[in-house]
């Protein structure tokens, strides 16, 4: 009976060919049962006698390898048979050995490629056990460099049937030993990665005989697979982008040092299937180099690949660009939750950023079932928390500068994610598991106030990526860095002495309200007037206090106007970066400026929620401006064209658009309470709770407008209807109020002929249609140009100096979403 180890080959990779283990094995008659335990540093692929085992990819996932190193079980009872059986694994390099980061730094964790593997074969009498040792054989086979980044080169005149019996091994070598503390290993605490769908091309554009650009329509993280026939030696390569340049060809500014190619090479004489086993890319354009003859489409598909997660919340209304910025958050999710949260999936980075989470959990946990996965990420958050002695920055973490002091918003993550995962689901266990991570930050946090409570020193990012900051100073926004830490310190105070309350640490709980006054306290000292306004004016500095509940009542009115006149001034474009943005909107309803929210939301110039949209994009951009109006990139060295912490406000979308409120934990008590406006005619969200389906939904037909909710069984709801003022209390089943409503209010965010230009051309399709009208009523003209200094006069005074018969009727049409 062998007890596995890890083995591998006897050198460093050095990022050449993939490792490729193989043992023989006999199995007497009458198995009863067969299960293999396998895992790796590095990323592998297991076989039993040829035939591959499982449906997960890029296995093990990422974890903070050192103290968590995930391991697979699979039952092969069926693939064993009497006689001489061979277990085998390709394993490349992977996370634990190939670069990482933009310092493309390499062996993070291991220089080599290593295997760990378990058969365990039991019989009536007896079990036995295959270990991965010395026993085992390495060499190599068709996979010839591997990276995350790098891309896959695969020569399929390699393959051979290394993997079964009878295989010649003369040319193999005996195995090493590799020390790994077998301890870290953990099974079914990780989930996997998986094939999620398979898009078909929507273009292939032929740019010479044997180069194509394939469009599939769709960001994505994945890879292509592809089936050809041709001679055997030819080269097959491919590259990946998110963008084409304006000539057609592919842009590869976004990769930064990522390679992103693949390289397969024919075996030759029949037709050959293929897709890489030991990278993923994040893409939208594929450039095909090498193919023989014509590409058939449906000889390629782009498969999508992300962490197995149940889909649990959508959300839907009247307005296209509104459903396209929600399902380009939807897809960022699943781009960016390959194995781990991360920030982007394309360039040299791909990395867990702690802060990034942590803006965008709120939508993350409503979109999907994150549980399994963010309670796997929080483990490692922990363990290197413990081992450090501070949160880092990204979790794993590789980084080799990182910031030497806790960050609001980046370290927050260790309280806040716990905190929000506990409110969607109701589980206690969340919370204390990491009660004393959340603990351990905030009393380092603690030391670093000064005696008035005030969170003055150390480095901030502050409002990370503020549209207003300079290009090279991503963190040098309007917002001073240190009003955002102390008004989260005032957010995530507050979360700890709930969370201490909860788990019945009573004193804890004593101790950090009075620590939540405290830097209330600082904070208003600091940064507010008396009245309400406060300092810095900015938008972010605003919805921060505001939706962190630092401002007295008295002084929230105040606030809110300052904040409405800024979002005003600004013609409702977005100015706030990753600290900001999840609030903004909140913070204009909480103070009753609804229809200001609504048009922020569905302004549509740059920068703003909807400017991507307008420019084709299918995700959530790193900045607002990640592509420029003329569709080149911008060239700042952070262009990620996906990555969702901006898509945050799809949170906000799903409680006040839709009206789908959480209101205790676990879904057990709900509020009903949609708001519309924006001129949208119906919205409607809908979310797989802990306890049942929850939804709430609602139509205007002219002045008459339906309210729906779907309360699930085990909850109450608070029924809050739209422009009446009253309220239901109902229990679990389906509820229906139709009923007439002011034309007025009806009418609240619609566009007439009476609005102004700046409310018009906020609307980017009523406005296309609107100026589609005027330019054929004044030919030749620059209408648009000719617009810019009258914005805040109404359409209908400028529609009084055309003499074209019929304008206003057409124009009125074009509104309403007719033909212009």
């Amino acid at each position: 009976m062998a007890e596995a180890t890890f083995i591998s080959a006897a050198h460093p990779s050095q990022g050449g060919p993939a490792t490729y283990f193989r043992r023989s094995f006999d199995v007497a008659d009458g198995l009863v049962r067969a299960s293999l335990r396998v895992t790796a540093l590095g990323v592998f692929k297991a076989y039993l006698n040829g035939s591959r085992l499982g449906e997960d990819v890029l296995a093990p996932t990422w974890t903070s390898y050192r103290h968590r190193l995930h391991v697979t079980t699979h039952d092969v009872t069926a693939a064993l048979a009497a006689g001489e059986n061979v277990l085998g694994a390709a394993v490349g390099e992977g996370w634990a050995v190939g670069p990482l980061s933009w310092d493309m730094v390499r062996e993070n964790y291991s220089d080599r490629p290593a295997l760990y593997a378990e058969l365990t074969l039991e019989y009536p009498d007896r079990t036995e056990i295959v270990g991965s040792d010395e026993t085992f054989l390495v060499g190599e086979g068709p996979v010839r460099e591997n990276g995350i980044y790098l891309g896959e080169h695969y020569d399929a005149r390699l393959e051979s049937a290394w993997s079964e019996p009878g295989f010649d091994t003369r040319d193999w070598a005996p195995a090493q030993r590799l020390e790994w503390d077998l301890d870290a290993l953990v099974e079914g605490e990780v989930p996997p990665i998986r094939r999620q769908q398979e898009l078909a091309p929507v273009s292939i554009d032929r740019r010479e005989p044997s180069r194509v650009i394939v469009d599939f329509g769709q960001v994505v993280s994945g890879w292509v697979r592809f089936t050809v026939k041709g001679e055997a030696g030819r080269e097959i390569v491919l590259r990946h982008a998110e963008l084409l340049t304006s000539d057609g060809e592919l842009e590869r500014e976004t990769l930064r040092k990522a390679e992103s190619i693949d390289t397969y090479v024919l075996r030759g004489g029949r037709s050959e299937t293929w897709e890489p086993a030991f990278t993923f890319h994040g893409f939208r354009y594929v450039e095909i180099s090498g193919w023989p003859g014509e590409l058939d489409p449906d000889a390629l598909r782009a498969i999508v690949i992300h962490t197995e997660m149940a889909r649990t919340g959508s959300f839907d209304t009247s307005h296209a660009l509104l459903n396209r910025l929600h399902e380009n958050t939807v897809w960022s999710m699943r781009g960016n939750f390959v194995g781990l949260p991360t920030d982007c999936p394309q360039r040299d980075e791909r990395l867990g950023w702690t802060g990034d989470l942590n803006a965008f959990a709120p939508t993350a946990s409503y979109l999907y079932d994150v549980r399994p996965l963010l309670r796997s990420w929080l483990a490692d958050l922990r363990a290197e928390q413990a081992e450090t002695g501070r949160v880092p920055d990204t979790v794993p973490n590789i980084l080799t500068q990182v910031m030497p002091d806790p960050t609001a918003l980046w370290s927050d993550a260790a309280i806040s994610l716990p905190w929000q995962l506990y409110q969607q689901y109701g589980d206690e266990r969340i919370l204390d598991e990491s009660y004393a991570s959340m603990v351990a930050l905030m009393d380092q946090i603690e030391q670093r106030l000064d005696d008035g409570g005030l969170w003055s020193r150390g480095f901030q990012l502050g409002d990370w990526l503020d549209p207003d900051a300079p290009a090279d100073n991503p963190a040098g926004g309007k917002t001073e860095a240190h009003l955002v830490a102390q008004a989260y310190l005032c957010k995530t105070t507050r979360e700890l002495a709930a969370t201490a309350r909860i788990l019945g640490h009573r004193a804890d709980a004593d101790r950090y309200d009075a620590l939540s006054e405290r830097v209330r306290r600082a904070f208003r000292e600091e940064y507010v007037s008396p009245r309400g306004r406060v300092t810095n004016e900015s938008a972010t500095a605003y919805a921060l206090a505001i939706v962190f509940d630092i401002l007295d009542d008295d002084q929230l009115a105040h606030a809110g106007n300052r904040l409405a006149a800024i979002i005003a001034k600004s013609k409702f474009t977005i100015r706030t970066g990753f600290a900001g943005t999840p609030l903004v909107t909140d913070a204009l309803t909480k103070t009753g400026h609804i229809d200001p929210a609504y048009r922020l939301l569905l302004q549509t110039t740059c920068p703003s929620f909807l400017y991507p949209v307008t420019q084709g994009a299918t995700t959530i951009w790193e900045r607002w401006d990640s592509v420029l109006p003329d569709g080149t990139v911008n060239k700042t060295g952070m262009t990620s064209l996906n990555h969702y912490a901006l898509g945050a406000v799809a949170d906000w979308m799903h409680r006040e658009i839709a009206g789908l409120q959480r209101v205790a934990p676990g879904w057990s008590r709900i509020r009903i309470a949609p708001q519309p406006g924006g001129g949208l005619a119906h919205a409607r969200a809908e979310l797989e709770t802990v306890r049942g389906t929850a939804s709430s939904a609602w139509r205007l037909d002219g002045a008459t407008l339906t309210v729906e909710a779907v309360i699930p069984e085990g909850s109450t709801a608070e029924i809050a209807l739209p422009f009446t003022g009253e309220s239901h209390e109902v229990e679990a089943g389906t509820h229906r109020w139709t009923y007439e409503i002011d034309p007025a209010d009806a009418a609240r965010g619609t566009l007439t002929i009476d609005s102004t230009l700046n409310e018009i051309v906020v609307d980017h399709e009523a406005w296309q249609r609107v100026l589609a009208v005027l330019q054929g009523a004044m030919p030749g003209i620059p209408i648009e140009a000719g617009l810019a200094h009258i914005g805040d006069q109404p359409l209908s005074a400028l529609i009084a100096q055309i003499p074209a018969e019929g304008i206003a009727a057409r124009i009125t049409t074009a509104l309403q979403n007719g033909e212009s």
